[in-house]
């Protein structure tokens, strides 16, 4: 059975999805603040109180499929992670995610312009749901 955090890595925010027990639907679970939390060591808390078995990383690439400048941040939060845990931690494309998300929730009804914290556990819900859905 897998249990998985999605990481949806920002400069100022990360959002942080989990999924349910079953392994098979993702969820908004947090938004961690840059500035003001070590953000790898509350990735690993966050792992260890939801008994992740596996950490998904949304890797950003170009439209094109390519890697871009921001896919370097994630590798290096990505080889981090890997070194202070057992947990495997995959990167998964994240194209298109916070459109996604911010459309998503336009959809619901919400105020996208004083939503960046939801956007951004939105946009982690999205990659890890997408993981989750290629397992299947």
């Amino acid at each position: 059975m897998i249990k998985a955090l999605g990481i949806d890595l920002g400069d100022a925010r990360v959002g942080v999805a989990v999924s349910d027990d079953l392994g098979m639907l993702a969820h908004p679970l947090e938004t961690i603040s840059v500035k003001s939390t070590p953000v790898l060591k509350r990735v690993l808390a966050l792992a260890a109180e939801r008994s992740a078995t596996t950490i998904i990383v949304g890797m950003p690439r170009n439209m094109n499929g390519t890697l871009g400048p921001a896919s370097e941040k994630a590798k290096a939060f990505i080889e981090e992670l890997r070194r202070e845990t057992s947990i495997p931690v995959f990167p998964w494309d994240e194209r298109l995610s916070t459109v996604s998300a911010q459309r998503a929730l336009q959809e619901a009804g919400r105020n996208t312009r004083n939503q960046r914290a939801v956007i951004d556990q939105v946009a982690a819900q999205i990659i890890l749901q997408s993981w989750l859905d290629s397992q299947g």
